[in-house]
This record gives C-alpha cells, sequence and structure tokens, in this order.
C-alpha cells in the first residue's frame, strides 16, 4: 500500500489516527453536557443537544478545536473537566509498532495535530507519544487548522519537508483534502477512529484498520 523508500517525512495526526477518538466523543457528547448541568443547572439531554449545535457551527474553524474559546463561551474549565476523564486516553493497539518501526526507519516522523495545547498536554501526559516523535506542531501556533490551505504553507516555512516524499495519516477527510491540495502525495486514513463506532467504508483515500496494514518498514541502513 506504502512505498516506504519514496517517503522521508511521515506527518501523523494524533487524535482518531494515532489515539482512540472515543475519549474525544466520550468528552463532548457526554462528560460536558452532564457536568455543565451539574456547574450551570438544567436537563443534561437537553444541554446536550444545545452544546452539539452550538460546537457543530464552528466545525472546520480554530474555534472548534480551541479549548480556550469553549472554556469562556461555555463559561466552564474545560482542560480541568477532560481531566476527569483522562483515564480514557489509550492509543489505538496498532499504534506503539508503527512508530517503532518508523522509529527504526529512515522516515522523519512529525506529530501535527488540530489539538489545543491543553489537550495535547493532557494526552502527551497519559500517553508515550512524545518518545516516538521528532517534531510536534500543533495548528493553534499557526492560527489557521490543518483544514485551511495556508497551514501547510505555514508548516513547510516553519520546517522545510518536500510534499512530493511526505506521507500524511489522518482520520478527517477534509484535512487530507487541503494536504493533496497543497500538494502531499502519499495519503493514509483511517477506517474506525472511534473504536466504539462503526467501521468505516467507501472512504477517498487509502485506509486501514489497523497499522499492521503498512508495516514493515525497512530500517534504515547503516
Amino acid at each position: 500500500m506504502i512505498n516506504w523508500q519514496a517517503i522521508d517525512t511521515v506527518l501523523l495526526d494524533m487524535d482518531g489516527t494515532l489515539l482512540d477518538l472515543h475519549y474525544d466523543n466520550f468528552f463532548w457528547t457526554q462528560h460536558l453536557p452532564l457536568r455543565y448541568a451539574q456547574i450551570h443547572g438544567g436537563n443534561p439531554e437537553t444541554i446536550s443537544e444545545q452544546l452539539m449545535k452550538q460546537i457543530m457551527a464552528e466545525k472546520g474553524s480554530l474555534n472548534w478545536y480551541c479549548l480556550d474559546y469553549w472554556s469562556t463561551q461555555l463559561k466552564v474549565d474545560i482542560v480541568a473537566l477532560k481531566r476527569e476523564v483522562a483515564h480514557l486516553i489509550a492509543p489505538h493497539p496498532s499504534t506503539k509498532d508503527f512508530l517503532n518501526a518508523l522509529n527504526a526507519s529512515h522516515c522523519e516522523t512529525w506529530l501535527v495535530t488540530n489539538a489545543h495545547q491543553g489537550s495535547l498536554n493532557l494526552k502527551l501526559d497519559h500517553t508515550d507519544l512524545g518518545q516516538h516523535i521528532s517534531k510536534i506542531i500543533t495548528s493553534h501556533q499557526f492560527g489557521k487548522p490543518k483544514e485551511d490551505p495556508d497551514f501547510w504553507r505555514q508548516l513547510q516555512q516553519y520546517w522545510h519537508f518536500d510534499p512530493a516524499r511526505t506521507l500524511l495519516v489522518d482520520d478527517t477527510a477534509t484535512v487530507l483534502d487541503a494536504a493533496a491540495n497543497f500538494g502531499i502525495q502519499h495519503l493514509l486514513t483511517l477506517r474506525q477512529p472511534d473504536s466504539r463506532q462503526a467501521v468505516r467504508d467507501a472512504l477517498d483515500y487509502p485506509a486501514v484498520l489497523s497499522f499492521a496494514e503498512v508495516l514493515p518498514i525497512p530500517p534504515r541502513t547503516p
């Protein structure tokens, strides 16, 4: 599926790609409405519907991912509430083997995420992702989400990479679209970003259920 000899740089998304998206989905759809109702009063089910409408209105924008924005809008400490269910943070089962194989290869591995710094820090604290990644960038540093073409231009200026020899692995189609339009040649997505939800079929990009499907990766030569 992947010609590893044609790739020098691997850009990896975090949530739904390396990490199980169940944590984030559970937080926004279940834990946040419950805790919001406890803090501000109201019916959790009604609040859940209202919150989803409010959140979905920002989909694709940097606000969608910004915990500072939602803390202000909802008058709650989002990072503190996310910490309450941090035990649910978990890599996909095949993530460790994939990262180990990348580390042993000639490829440089970067984490390229839309996650807010508060969420990124929490997940780095609860996983060993940081031990496998040479560079980490969050779109909040550029003020543009990965869905925006400007993100990719700024990333290339910040850390040079050759789009023709770069692989992006991401679970979001609009991000993959933006990367493809920028010129990134190698694109891969996940068939099941959330382990508690159905496997996705008929995707627009090459997709795997497990990273085992793209292993082995040839190790670097001495």
